[in-house]
């Protein structure tokens, strides 16, 4: 079994902390007690879920993911603070842009800067139509842009640019429709095509999330899958996910079905490869 080791100051009763990774779930052996100092952090490009234990606190959680507590919040639908032994959390890498208020800002103009949604922006940081904003206060814009090259751009001709290509390997996860966004976000493709409509797994793989019901962090329903090269595809916006935590697929299996779930202008799948290239 794979584990996690952190070279880590021991906690007070001298048991140094080691997550241990589960069915890529992420199981504290004793919980992420002690200062938050004593807490590895864990950083990656690919989603986690971690399973709650006793003394656990979104705090900590976060501090460990190196993501803010309203990121795990978000992509859970949590409507509070308060955790679940047992439970099992999604931890998405944030998604979003960090803005620092200075003269002059207001969410209005905070908002078109980083292409963000202002509604979300005040849900995602608390906040209230009208409040005035603090010089110096941060402010987080979820699905935010800064206009800096896009991850295409960091690609050669060939895809060999450091990140892996796997020629052959994935498969368009729908039949026709068309691609209406190219790479953005956390190297996502955009396909559209009529609401019902089948996705397809891209891969062989694992199901490790499935999602249904919520916002989930502007995903809406959707379902990642973990491949055996060590990568993972999300699927989002679905209007149902056939499929469930824990089981086996094969490529060209229908595994969810097109919707407009989540942070969606239109029918699609927003279908994401991390640790490749996305060839779509």
């Amino acid at each position: 079994m794979a584990l996690l080791v952190a070279v880590v100051a021991p906690l007070g009763n001298n048991i140094s902390y080691i997550p241990e990774v589960k069915d890529n779930a992420l199981v504290s052996n004793i919980g992420p007690a002690g200062s938050v100092s004593e807490i590895p952090k864990i950083v990656s490009d690919q989603i986690s879920t971690y399973v709650v234990r006793s003394g656990d606190t979104l705090s900590q959680i976060a501090e460990m993911f190196n993501v803010t507590v309203n990121t795990i919040k978000w992509g859970n639908n949590l409507p509070s603070n308060i955790l679940k032994v047992g439970e099992t959390l999604v931890i998405l890498p944030i998604s979003g842009v960090k803005h620092v208020v200075v003269k002059k800002d207001t969410l209005s103009s905070i908002a078109k800067k980083y292409k963000g949604d202002m509604n979300e922006i005040i849900v995602y940081n608390d906040l209230k139509k009208g409040d005035s904003l603090k010089v110096g206060s941060v402010i987080i814009i979820p699905d935010g842009e800064i206009s800096t090259p896009s991850y295409a751009s960091y690609l050669s001709p060939s895809g060999s640019s450091g990140i892996k290509e796997y020629k052959g390997y994935y498969l368009r996860p729908i039949v026709g429709g068309r691609k209406t966004q190219g790479i953005h976000g956390h190297n996502a493709v955009d396909l559209a095509t009529s609401v019902g409509a089948p996705i397809l797994a891209s891969a062989d793989g694992k199901v490790i999330i499935s999602k249904f019901g919520g916002w989930n962090g502007g995903y809406g329903n959707y379902v990642v899958l973990r491949h055996k090269n060590g990568t993972q595809t999300l699927y989002a916006h679905n209007s149902r996910n056939k499929v469930s935590v824990g089981e086996t697929v094969k490529q060209g299996q229908v595994i969810a079905f097109i919707g407009t779930t989540g942070k969606s202008t239109g029918p699609h799948v927003h279908f994401e490869i991390r640790g490749a290239r996305n060839p779509f």
